[in-house]
């Protein structure tokens, strides 16, 4: 499952699933870490609008270190925003998500 293509809060489950059992994601200056608080995030702040994703440019910084710039398009207040996010993975799982504004 892909974290882009699964704007739903039913999807939260799997969601967590991506996530290492003591992942941690960042988003709107809080943190939540483990599987039953990434969950929660997808349920409430991550899905609270209706949008879309495009990946606009994506880098690799080492092995298991990434950043993706996507744009959001939706119903949110604004109704587009660039977003920066960066990921640190292992053992195939994200152990770290930090999202924020690309301008941050």
């Amino acid at each position: 499952m892909e974290l882009a293509s699964a704007p739903s809060a039913g999807d939260a489950d799997a969601i967590a699933a991506c996530f290492t059992e003591d992942g941690e994601v960042k988003d709107e200056g809080e943190t939540r870490q483990g599987r039953p608080a990434i969950s929660e995030w997808w349920k409430g702040p991550a899905t609270a609008f209706q949008y879309t994703v495009e990946v606009q440019d994506s880098q690799t910084h080492g092995v298991d270190r990434y950043v993706v710039f996507t744009r959001l398009t939706g119903d949110f207040p604004g109704g587009t925003v660039d977003l920066t996010n960066r990921f640190t993975l292992r053992d195939g799982l994200i152990a770290n998500l930090e999202i924020s504004p690309a301008n941050a």
